[in-house]
């Protein structure tokens, strides 16, 4: 079977973890410091904070900007249960904006129109966190300046999107947002095995996602209410938790770095040759905003509505095929759970179209050229 996704592991990646396996620190050491300071240096950032996955970035980071009880977080429905949840574990409510038809991210012009009435109703988000969908970065400049009018901050779920760059600069630098979290699930751009790291330009944001992480509790003078006992001496100021990555993860994280712009390149080596092959078929294929270099995290295609086979179909005879398609995503404002929220299906209609005619291709930087030719000749087959 052809994965969807999957990691590249090289035997520099193994002799990094194996050299943290014989030192002193094999969990909270140098080798996170390390990591940290290259990713905040690859996108031109101030901070990194690494932790044990995506969702605890994502969660840190809402506590750090104080999302709490009675504030909302809106985020997009096309994207992981994750970038949601996140707002929930604060004791905050959650609500979505739906989609651009082309680019799968947050529409502009729905957010906009959701703060007009949300700012008569005296429901204004506290936070708003725009999903980098596949890779490719949402309009960022334009959401900032809606943040600028209406007083919201911006967390980028960059999941998808290490490597991306929006405007020229790298996705990460937080030139419009608070703090931007990134992924390294195994089958993201590059991994850790598990883990992820918020970026940050602000210091106090940088050094309360620290605390964050690690139970609440901090070293740091600037932070304790009362006066240290020595140097052995710390202070738990918050209720956190346990979100530390290792040294081993982080080991491996940064030996996958070097090779992370080798990665997007072959990404977009594969991208072109699906977009060559496919386009006489009845398929979208993924639309590229010229402001935007995606990361190409995923290759999504939606079945047109006159195919001969609809997308269930067609997911099941890739399958056969030893095709190993997904799914991405199943919008979350549809799950049981947050419909116990009151949220209907046809809430988000453009999330809801994309979702039921979406596939997920194999797109990953190890992928042959003979395993994307059978991914083509049974798309081929299939539909013609």
């Amino acid at each position: 079977m052809i994965p969807y996704g999957r990691q590249d592991i090289t035997q520099a990646d193994i002799d990094s973890v194996v050299e943290v396996l014989k030192s002193d620190f094999i969990t909270q050491g140098p080798a996170v410091t390390r990591f940290e300071q290259a990713i905040a240096d690859y996108c031109s950032v101030n901070y990194g904070v690494a932790v044990n996955s995506a969702t605890s970035a994502l969660h840190i980071a809402c506590l750090a900007l104080g999302l709490g009880t009675g504030d909302w977080l809106w985020t997009s429905p096309n994207t992981f249960v994750a970038s949601a949840n996140c707002g929930l574990y604060c004791g905050a409510q959650v609500d979505f904006v739906d989609i651009d038809p082309q680019t799968y991210n947050m529409s502009v012009d729905h957010l906009r129109d959701k703060l007009e009435t949300a700012e008569l109703e005296g429901r204004l988000p506290k936070i708003v966190v725009p999903v980098h969908f596949a890779g490719q970065s949402c309009d960022m400049k334009s959401i900032r300046a809606l943040a600028d009018r209406y007083g919201f901050k911006i967390i980028e779920d960059a999941s998808h999107a290490i490597g991306g760059r929006y405007l020229d600069k790298a996705i990460g630098g937080c030139h419009y947002s608070d703090i931007t979290v990134f992924s390294f699930h195994p089958v993201k751009i590059i991994t850790t095995a598990e883990g992820g790291l918020a970026v940050t330009n602000d210091e106090l944001l940088a050094k309360t996602m620290q605390y964050f992480r690690s139970h609440g509790i901090t070293r740091d003078a600037e932070f304790m209410e009362s006066a240290s006992d020595g140097s052995w001496y710390y202070q738990q100021i918050e209720l956190g938790f346990n979100y530390r990555i290792t040294d081993i993860q982080a080991a491996l994280g940064y030996s996958q770095l070097q090779r992370l712009d080798s990665y997007i390149e072959q990404r977009h080596q594969i991208r072109l040759r699906y977009d060559q092959l496919l386009s006489d078929l009845s398929l979208v294929l993924p639309w590229q905003y010229p402001d935007s270099y995606s990361a190409l995290h995923l290759y999504p295609i939606q079945i047109k509505p006159e195919a001969k086979i609809n997308r269930k179909q067609a997911f099941e005879s890739l399958r056969e095929k030893g095709v190993g398609v997904n799914v991405h995503y199943i919008p979350v404002h549809t799950q049981p759970y947050y419909q116990r929220f009151g949220f209907k299906p046809e809430d988000f209609p453009n999330a809801l179209e994309y979702y039921q005619r979406t596939i997920s291709l194999p797109m990953f930087s190890a992928l042959k050229e003979d395993e994307q030719s059978v991914v083509v000749k049974s798309l081929r087959e299939i539909l013609l």
